[in-house]
Order: C-alpha cells, then sequence, then structure tokens
C-alpha cells in the first residue's frame, strides 16, 4: 500500500487506510504500507499486523504549493527506492493524493510487473486548477496527461464518490471504476447523551454546539463559518461554534475571529480520535465546509462519515452529491454559500424542535449504519483482492 499520509486511531487525523489495510489483514494478506512522516530517520512499525515503513519526508498543510510539489516528489522517489525489497508482492495499493502516487505504481508495475489498484478521493489536479494553484497552461497539460496515463495503467481504479467515479469514467472509457467511499465507523462513534462533565469542560453547557473537526486549508473555506457564527451572533441565537483541527488557515481564522469579536465560537488543537469523540459528545451538528469551487462537491470528506457515524444533524455549504444524500435522508440541511444569515434561517427550526433534531440525528445514524458502515465497506474492499 502506498500512502503518503498515513495515519492510525492514536495518531489522529484521516485513517481510512489503516481500516482498509488492517482488513486486509484480517483476511489473512500481508500487508505492507509505505508512508512518510515528519521524522530525521527511516523507521518500520508493526502497527496491529500492518508493516508500516516510514519514510523522512517532512510535510505540512501550511507549506506552500512549491514546498508541497517537493515534498511529494521527495517521497515518489524514496517509496520508489523502497519497493524493490517488495518485488515479489501480487499487487500494490496507491493512494492518491498526490497524484504523484500513482507514479511509484506505475514504475512498480512496469519494474516487477506488479499491477496496481489506484484509488481517487480528490479528482487532482482538477481541485489544484481550480482552486488556482496550477495556473501554467503547459503544466495543466503535462498534469491532466499524467492523471490519464495513471487511470490507463492501473488495473483498475477505486473512487470515493459517485461524482468521483463518474469523471474518471468519463476521462478512461471502459475502464472498471468501483465506487467505495469513505466510511462511517459506527462502532467507535455512536449518538449519545451529552455529558455534563465535557459541557462544562467545553463551556457550552445550554448551547446549540455545532462544530467543524478537520483540516483548516484554503479548500475549506472556513472564512464562512466565521460569517456564519457572526450572523448568530447577530441574531442573538444560542449556537456555539468549535473548530478543532490545524492547517495553513488557523492563524488568519483565529485573527478574523477576534476582529469581529466572536465570542460563540472556540478553537481547539488537533486532537487524537478520542478526544474527537468528546467533541462529537457535546455537539448537536457537524459542519462540513469548503470552498465555493466545483470540483469540491466531488469529495468524500471523512468529517460527514464520522458525523453520520455519531448520530449528528449534517450542515453543508456545497452542492453535489452529499447534500442530495443528506436532503433525501433528512438527516441535514444546505446553507447557501453565499449568505451566511441562511445559516441562521436553516438552524432555527432545530433550536426550537428538539424533536425535529432528534429525528434528523436518528436519520443521520440510520444512513451511516445501512449504507457507509465501515464493516460493510471493508468487506466490499477485501473481495477487490479475492
Amino acid at each position: 500500500m502506498l500512502h503518503q499520509y498515513f495515519k492510525t486511531p492514536e495518531s489522529g487525523g484521516a485513517i481510512r487506510s489503516y481500516y482498509l489495510a488492517k482488513a486486509l489483514v484480517e483476511h489473512g494478506h500481508r500487508v505492507v504500507v509505505i508512508t512518510s512522516f515528519n521524522g530525521e530517520k527511516y523507521k518500520t512499525e508493526i502497527i496491529d499486523g500492518i508493516e508500516v515503513h516510514y519514510l523522512p519526508v517532512a510535510y505540512d498543510n501550511r507549506f506552500t504549493f512549491n514546498e508541497r510539489t517537493r515534498a511529494f516528489r521527495k517521497y515518489a522517489i524514496s517509496a520508489a527506492g523502497l519497493a524493490g525489497k517488495f518485488s515479489d508482492f501480487d499487487r500494490s495499493y496507491a493512494i492518491s493524493v498526490p497524484l504523484t502516487v500513482g507514479l511509484i505504481a506505475r514504475w512498480v508495475k512496469f519494474k516487477y510487473n506488479i499491477p496496481y489498484f489506484f484509488e481517487v478521493g480528490d479528482l487532482w489536479p482538477e481541485a489544484p486548477i481550480q482552486l488556482g494553484f496550477v495556473q501554467n497552461f503547459f503544466l495543466k497539460r503535462i498534469l491532466y496527461s499524467l492523471e490519464k496515463s495513471i487511470y490507463q495503467d492501473a488495473e483498475s481504479i477505486v473512487a470515493l464518490s459517485p461524482m468521483i467515479q463518474s469523471a474518471i469514467e468519463k476521462k478512461v472509457p471502459g475502464k472498471k471504476v468501483y465506487m467505495i467511499s469513505n466510511m462511517a465507523d459506527c462502532e467507535f462513534f455512536h449518538p449519545e447523551l451529552k455529558r455534563p462533565e465535557l459541557e462544562n469542560r467545553f463551556g457550552v453547557t445550554g448551547k446549540f454546539v455545532v462544530s467543524y473537526i478537520g483540516a483548516l486549508g484554503v479548500a475549506n473555506g472556513l472564512d464562512y463559518l466565521l460569517e456564519c457564527a457572526n450572523a448568530s451572533r447577530k441574531s442573538d441565537i444560542p449556537v456555539h461554534f468549535i473548530v478543532c483541527g490545524d492547517g495553513a488557515m488557523l492563524d488568519s481564522l483565529k485573527v478574523n475571529a477576534k476582529r469581529l469579536g466572536l465570542q460563540n465560537i472556540s478553537f481547539i488543537d488537533f486532537v487524537n480520535r478520542d478526544e474527537v469523540r468528546d467533541i462529537m459528545n457535546i455537539s448537536d451538528a457537524i459542519f462540513v465546509c469548503y470552498k465555493n469551487v466545483p470540483v469540491l462537491e466531488t469529495g468524500s470528506p471523512n468529517k460527514f462519515f464520522d458525523g453520520l457515524a455519531a448520530g449528528k444533524l449534517i450542515v453543508i455549504n456545497f452542492q453535489g452529491w452529499i447534500k442530495k444524500e443528506i436532503e433525501e435522508s433528512r438527516c441535514g440541511v444546505f446553507v447557501d454559500p453565499k449568505h451566511p444569515t441562511d445559516f441562521v434561517k436553516k438552524i432555527s427550526p432545530f433550536l426550537n424542535d428538539k424533536k425535529l433534531l432528534r429525528q434528523y440525528q436518528q436519520a443521520a445514524r440510520e444512513l451511516g449504519e445501512r449504507k457507509y458502515s465501515r464493516k460493510k465497506l471493508s468487506q466490499v474492499f477485501t473481495d477487490l483482492f479475492s
């Protein structure tokens, strides 16, 4: 398994690849993960039967585009060199982003005759192009060509959303593209009553709590969340926002919150999974926020699935497949990304009607169990290797 950002429950962050690797181990496969970490020396660990090789390649969400590019290139070169130790393996599984992980998988395929699956969680290079990070015409053409060649040379592709699946099928007609979304960990997260000691600890006793838990990057467009908090303050509704995570926009978000005089928002540093569960306990709703850019509507954000598993009202500010899903299941609301006052309008019925809130929260949990259960999707994934 080639994944530059492999995480475990202990470290926190997105742990889909950990669960996929663990599922393969439980089905009798030998699994080796080649990843990176912000350390100085190469190291290996055995984690729940998974053989993890850590390459010393620093990365941070605050990196500039050029710094990220250097990190991607360094990981690709180092991982390709290490892959030779496993030339007798039957298959490789490459997880983007970045797209350069696909280069490693292609090299391993042609060097050692090992076919690969390619997992696509975000459409690259479309995402950095639409976000304005890549503007050079010739570089765009090179990246689009690279993307297509990686898809074509893959044995098959795993897309994390129906919109990503559709986009890839149009790029490489005839290629088998499976859709295996991110997962709702219904064994770890559970709907539960708020614990008074946690409400007191986070200073939200008697408040309707809306939490954002995840990366604080440019793509997440969290200035909009601040505008929603400001609209809530002006409307004098008892809503408190929690922003938990780290990333390039953290400092500016704090500065802007202070400038606006927002007393109804708290910032919490990046935490592990157990602490995320504590924040979920005192949350009424989970906010999934993105910048108003079309390609970002195609993704499969972890925070959405964690919110389903925990049985929380889902609030989103983007169009796409998730909007359709929450509206059909009646487990969440869409708020207009151009008008933050729409947040006040959409959230107010849940402040005034606890029964309605419980209905939406129960529907969220039911959707997670029925369609996105980690156990169910792990089985679908392992079936690809049978």
